[in-house]
């Protein structure tokens, strides 16, 4: 570009020459030509679409194989980028009819300074005439009401939204449809820092995954001796590095963001995924010692608990409800993960003084039942 400059000096023009290289620029830029693939696709070029289709059929086989590993399923995947055109300019018309659009440099918007500053002013449609987020979310409330006539849709965004969210629900009360306005639930995220790669892409979740298990298998291989007792140790560092990625993610309140640490979240040691699935296995082993059958623990004699820890523990227990509904009520999967750990640590320093091997056998009864109820096994 400079040689092209200099060569153009003598003509006399560089300023204008640089413009036009500019303006060259700018036109066959990524941006420019992703902005003019969307408008094809607004005007339902079947190329254009049939492409998109393609590649958005291809992600949701990888996220349904993704989620899988996690034991996450969905009914349904479904987008904004589906709601009909049709179901867009309904929504237009009532924002029209309520005379809250307004036009400004070619593009439509909602002026949301007059109701507070901090919302702005929020654009549902752009000034080459194509529909952006808030035009096809404003589409999709409606579209899925009338689909499911839900009592509440939830929306599980990252914090950067906040301001579209507010301004989404804003709009739907100012059309009149405040009854959906307050069945929109926003529920946002923070982010996750330290998950760029050293050539500065985002790693997949399938990476993080697979980044997980090879760690857990390295820890469990420092102890051979374990290790050769293990009867498939590929599958057991998979379910032991898929549980430190999830309990990292939510150990602490979702709108904080965290910064990766694999070392920390493979740990044996603090509150981390792998310390519950220790924690877990010892309890079942103790259960599986002991060697008696689970219909025999509706008969145990309960009164029997009469120590310290045993009590602790039963108290424990009795606050899962309200534990459950808390969580329900706030959307904070911390909650959980901070009352297992409790849990946790009260069986993890009751086994010295709970001792079930060696109890007579309505004490061993009665302190088996305890731990049965800690576990994941049922009584019959």
């Amino acid at each position: 570009m400079r040689k092209v400059i200099a060569s153009r000096k003598s003509q006399g023009h560089p300023v204008e020459d640089m413009e036009r290289e500019l303006e060259l620029l700018q036109v066959n830029s990524v941006d420019e030509r992703a902005r003019k693939y969307f408008k094809r696709m607004c005007e339902g070029d079947e190329e254009a679409l049939s492409l998109w289709k393609k590649f958005r059929d291809l992600s949701i086989i990888k996220y349904q194989a993704s989620f899988a590993r996690l034991n996450i399923h969905y009914d349904v995947y479904v987008g904004e980028s589906q709601i009909k055109d049709e179901r867009m300019k309904e929504v237009e018309n009532m924002m029209k009819e309520k005379g809250v659009l307004e036009v400004s440099d070619g593009a439509v918007l909602v002026d949301l300074t007059k109701y507070s500053k901090k919302l702005g002013k929020a654009i549902v449609r752009k000034k080459n005439g194509t529909s952006n987020y808030m035009t096809r979310d404003m589409g999709a409330v409606f579209e899925r009401d009338e689909e499911y006539h839900y009592d509440k849709m939830i929306y599980v965004i990252a914090s950067q939204q906040d301001l579209h969210m507010a301004q989404l629900i804003m709009i739907i009360a100012l059309i009149g449809r405040k009854d959906l306005a307050d069945k929109l639930e926003y529920v946002n995220f923070g982010l996750v820092h330290g998950m760029s790669t050293r050539r500065g892409t985002v790693k997949f979740l399938d990476d993080i995954l697979r980044d997980a298990k090879d760690k857990m298998h390295e820890v469990m291989r420092a102890n051979q001796a374990k290790y050769e007792q293990v009867e498939d140790p590929e599958k057991i560092a998979d379910i032991l590095g898929i549980s430190a990625v999830l309990v990292q993610d939510m150990a602490s309140k979702r709108i904080n963001g965290y910064t990766f640490d694999m070392d920390r979240m493979t740990s044996f040691e603090g509150d981390t995924g792998p310390y519950l699935q220790y924690s877990h296995a010892r309890l079942c082993s103790i259960i599986r010692k002991a060697d008696i059958p689970p219909e025999r623990l509706k008969d145990a004699d309960l009164s029997l608990l009469q120590e310290k820890h045993a009590t602790v523990i039963v108290r424990k227990l009795a606050q899962w409800p309200e534990v459950f509904q808390t969580i329900f009520k706030n959307n904070e999967p911390v909650t959980v993960l901070t009352y297992l750990w409790k849990l946790t640590h009260a069986l993890n320093s009751s086994y010295e003084y709970l001792n079930v091997l060696n109890r007579e056998p309505e004490l061993k009864l009665a302190r088996l039942t305890l731990y049965r109820c800690n576990s994941a096994s049922r009584i019959e």
